[in-house]
Formats: C-alpha cells, structure tokens, sequence
C-alpha cells in the first residue's frame, strides 16, 4: 500500500473563559458540522480550535492505517513531509500553529517578544515564558472582528488626554505636555514621549487608577443615560471593557491603541512588539509556534507590566495601516495569500464558486493544514487511501508536495483555508 500522506485530522479545543458560548462559537459550530458525534454544551465557551502539532494541543489522525496517534508524533517519524528547505529551517518542527478564534470578551492587553528577548526571558522566568521563540501572528475575520492593534496617531492620543481628564491626571501634567509639544518633524521625540506617558499610565498605583476609573466610568454612563454624544471619550468601549474587567489598568489602553474592524476576508498582522488585544469576533489565526506573551491587563493571568512597557513598539500610525492585504494568485484567480514579512507561515483563502464543480488544491513545497468553512466536497489524492468527505469543519494534514482533487458537491460554491509555510 503507498504510504498516506494526506489524512483528516481531529484538533484540540480550548475553553477559555473569554470565547463565545456553545454555538454561539464559530469553534463549535465547526467541531459540530466537522464531527457530528461532538456534544457542544450551550453554557460552555468554546474559544480556540487548534490545529497543528503544538505539544499542548496536537492534533488527533484520523486513520486507523496510520500507526502514530497524533500528527506531532507522525511529523516526527516522517520530517520529510515538511519539505527540505522548512525541514531544514526549523529543525524538523511544523513551524506554525493554525487555529479557530471566537472572542466574546476582550483578550489580554499584550505583546510577543522577538526572537532575541524570547530567549532572554525563556532563560529568566521559564514558568512565565515557556520557549525560546518569537511569536508573530496573522488573523483574518471570519465574522466582523474587533481588535486594539498598535499605537494610534499623536493626535488622537492628545485629543482624548484633552477630552478624558481621568487618564490625564493618572499620567500627570509634565509627560502630557510633553506628547502635546513633541513635533511630527521628530518621530523619535514622539516614540519616546508616548513611551513616558503609557509606561506612567500602565505603572500607576492600583487605588489612585482604579479611583479615576470609577470616576470616568460614572461620568460616561451619566452622560450615556442623559443621550450625550460619548465618542469623544471612547465611551462605549470603555463601559464594555469596564463591564468585563472592572477596575482592570487595561480599560485606559483604548485611548493609547488603534480601534481596527475587520470584515470577513480582512486581517491584521501582529509583528513583535506590537501591542495588541483582540476584543469580540470570529477569526482564523496563525501564528510561529511558541506561547511567549507578555501581558499587562485585562487578564487574570499573570501580568509583566515592566517588560511589556520596554518592549513595545511606540511608533504611531492609523488604525488603516493596521490591515494586511491579501493579494490575488497569479496562478489561481480563487486563492488570495496573505504573506506576512516572516518565514514562518503564510495563508491562502480559496474561495471556489459554484459553477466549479472539479478543482485541484495544488502541490506546494511546504505541509499545510486545509480547513474548511463552507461547502463540501469529495476529496481525492494520490497519497490518500481512500477518498475523504470533506464539510464545514473539517481538517486536512496536506504533505509536502502533494496535491488533492475536490469533487464539489454544494450548491453555492466552497470557502477554505490553507496554513503553510512560503519559504
């Protein structure tokens, strides 16, 4: 029998209190569509599908032909299904892990290390940083998508230190006046002003922020309830992440980084250093497979204030340039890549309309991970067994170099989507 190179894989589902309940998640309608045998509990959050060979989630073969029970285990005794040059370039490891978001309450204020500082902190404080890699990552809206990315323009920084006297008095009067003075002519005067003024805000004493939250957070809703225009405070966010995070430091970060919205198809690309937060929605995310973030709010888990402030990128910029595009193939007009300016993975949306009835997902010198969002189809390869029913939900482990033959079978076309790694 040739040996099977192309199979269905079951992932890891993680339940973090922060994702969207029962099948109100896109994770759960998924795992449900993808395996009718699940059980969804409608008051239990399903947050993150993972899908890869990450040690604390590695996926599940399924087929029984295959004698390694998890797709780490079969990477490990088959590394040249990774191709040569991702074989070589990272040492015999997938190099990416591709997952399923569904957000319902704010994620963490945070910020991933580069490579340099995720070893340093890897070698101080591994029970907090538990590799020595860099982490970026990609994620593109499956449902509209909210999420705080970078540090928004001077002005609009100054206009709301101008309009939310709370968060002025928690940074104080010299650092203000500062980021108020300092000039566009001198972006490096900038970077170090608004550097002053978020590490003041994010280092203040608990009792003094926690009063000035109280304080605005009464103000806007007074005005909310009196049909006052909020907006120059940021008034909805801010009673929304209150309301979830009550007396939480991370509620004041909404004045100092971008609001960015994603429509299904769009993405936004978190580099090292970049300080961000997802807020609410539906995503696919990939990402360099490590777990090192560093956080500073809106989070119960452990928080590294001193380190988060040193590392971050102050650069500003709009919320607009915070959106990645997706660029059209050349070689196929239904795939759209999105092709960040790392190594360690990439995406391809395929989207197949309905009046395609028979299409190849070509070979590519690199293992990838298919998932399907909608549609369904007949699956057939030369490194499969067998043929494989694809629908909404499932998940295919593709081998380097290997190509599979869809037969659809849905009236209104397929949407898929494809990690690998475009070395």
């Amino acid at each position: 029998m040739a040996e099977i190179r192309v199979f269905p894989l079951s992932c890891a589902v993680q339940n973090y209190s922060w994702g969207k309940l029962g099948l109100e998640s896109e994770v759960a309608k998924l795992l449900s569509s993808g395996d009718p045998l699940v059980q969804i509990q409608p008051d239990r959050p399903y947050a993150e599908l993972w899908m890869g060979a990450h040690p604390r989630g590695d996926a599940i073969i399924r087929d029984n032909r295959i004698p390694q029970k998890t797709l780490g285990q079969w990477i490990a005794d088959n590394p040249a299904c990774l191709g040569t040059k991702v074989k070589d370039t990272f040492q015999g490891q997938l190099p990416f892990l591709f997952k399923v978001l569904s957000v319902d309450t704010a994620l963490s204020i945070q910020a991933h290390p580069n490579k340099e500082l995720a070893a340093k902190l890897h070698a101080q404080f591994p029970e907090h940083y538990p590799d020595a890699n860099h982490k970026p990552e990609m994620a593109i809206a499956l449902t509209p998508f909210e999420g705080l990315c970078g540090f928004r323009p001077v002005e609009e920084i100054v206009s709301f230190l101008q309009n939310v006297p709370e968060l002025r008095a928690l940074i104080g009067e010299v650092a203000v006046e500062q980021l108020e003075r300092s000039g566009s002519d001198d972006p490096r005067g900038v970077s170090a002003a608004l550097r002053v003024c978020f590490t003041r805000l994010m280092k203040s004493e608990k009792k003094f922020f926690v009063d000035q939250l109280n304080m605005l957070v009464k103000r806007i809703s007074q005005e909310a309830e009196e049909g006052k225009d909020t907006s120059g405070s940021n008034g909805e966010l801010l009673l929304r992440l209150h309301s979830q995070y009550p007396g939480d430091i991370g509620c004041f970060t909404i004045y100092f980084l971008n609001l960015v919205k994603l429509e299904p198809g769009e993405a936004m690309f978190l580099g090292a250093n970049e300080p961000h937060a997802y807020l609410r929605g539906d995503c696919v995310e990939c990402m360099a497979c490590s777990d090192n973030t560093v956080r500073a709010g809106l989070t119960p888990k452990f928080i590294d204030v001193l380190t988060l402030c040193e590392m971050l990128n102050y650069t500003p910029a709009p919320s607009s340039s915070k959106i990645f595009p997706a660029v059209q193939s050349q070689l196929d007009p239904n795939v759209y890549v999105y092709d960040p300016p790392v190594p360690d993975f990439a995406i391809m949306r395929i989207e197949i309309p309905a009046s395609i009835k028979l299409y190849l997902i070509s070979a590519i010198d690199s293992a990838s991970i298919l998932l399907v969002i909608q549609g369904t189809a007949v699956g057939t390869s030369t490194a499969a067994a067998s043929e494989m029913s694809l629908c909404r939900g499932s998940v295919l482990f593709i081998s380097a170099n290997e190509s599979i033959s869809l037969h659809l079978s849905s009236p209104d076309g397929m949407l898929l989507f494809r990690a690998c790694c475009l070395l």
